[in-house]
């Protein structure tokens, strides 16, 4: 499974592993949908409907992790190297357009990819 970001002209491509929580985002796609800055390493969306982390693995997040924070309820695509942190789960990581989740800001679309 692989997602499609787009925002600002660029595409950011994740690939999925194969957790519930990967599972159940992918089934809300297509999604058109606010993000956030959140410190100065990530940024963040909420997806409308909550992920199970049953079967997700633990997240040491690096940059280009595409993870799941549980306690919030939000997505997170890493820019820079963060690790882990008590409810941080793995959703994937980035394929290609790394370098663009720093410019993310506002309103982004997130479709289903192939490879």
């Amino acid at each position: 499974m692989t997602i499609n970001v787009y925002s600002n002209g660029n595409t950011i491509v994740f690939k999925l592993n194969e957790s519930n929580a990967s599972k159940e985002l992918y089934a809300q796609l297509p999604l058109s949908i606010e993000t956030e800055n959140f410190g100065n390493n990530e940024k963040i969306f909420y997806p409308p409907i909550k992920l199970s982390i049953k079967n997700t693995p633990v997240a040491n997040a690096k940059a280009g992790t595409l993870a799941y924070y549980a306690p919030w309820g939000d997505v997170v695509m890493f820019y820079k190297d963060f690790g882990s942190v008590r409810g941080l789960y793995e959703l994937g990581s980035v394929v290609s357009g790394s370098e663009n989740i720093k410019n993310i800001f506002g309103k982004i679309e997130i479709k289903k990819g192939k490879l």
